[in-house]
């Protein structure tokens, strides 16, 4: 019988979340957007000051995927939320149970710390990934449109205002 075993990750996994990191890079057709290092993946999340948290999950000892989170904050709702930036699963594993599993973790930890929300995005062109999110029960906001300032952009933007 496998086993699946969901942990926190610690600084000596930074070299397997950065693999990931370019796994999901390349599944989601950008993998020359991934400019992290490992020694920036390890000063990110595992720093004392650290906003951010990763999960690992392995079956029968293997790393079959990760999960990269948060917590932000609903003014309407008057409670933080827990937003996941990033869950990945190798391609071995997504009939296993493990994205699943991934995702019941963080729901138990966004439930453990009284969030109001447990959010995420999802590429709209991910058909497998959106009708998994639909078969938990979880519902698109449509609504919403993610706007992003990055790069030259937000250097731009703090230098001159436009």
């Amino acid at each position: 019988m496998s086993r699946l075993e969901i942990r926190q990750a610690t600084a000596e996994d930074a070299a397997l979340i950065l693999k990931f990191v370019r796994e999901l890079a390349i599944y989601e057709k950008a993998e020359r957007e991934v400019i992290a290092t490992e020694a920036e993946i390890r000063a990110s999340l595992f720093d004392h000051r650290s906003t951010v948290s990763s999960i690992i999950c392995w079956f029968d000892s293997i790393p079959a995927g990760f999960a990269v989170y948060f917590f932000n904050y609903s003014t309407w709702l008057g409670k933080k939320g827990l937003y996941l930036e990033d869950l990945y699963v190798s391609p071995q594993y997504r009939n296993a149970g493990a994205g699943k599993a991934l995702l019941r973790y963080l729901a138990q930890v966004a439930v453990s710390n009284h969030c109001g929300r447990f959010e995420w995005s999802v590429l709209d062109w991910n058909e497998p990934a959106i009708q998994f999110y639909k078969s938990i029960g979880a519902e698109a906001q449509d609504e919403w449109t993610t706007y992003r300032l990055s790069g030259k952009a937000l250097e731009d933007f703090v230098k001159n205002g436009s």
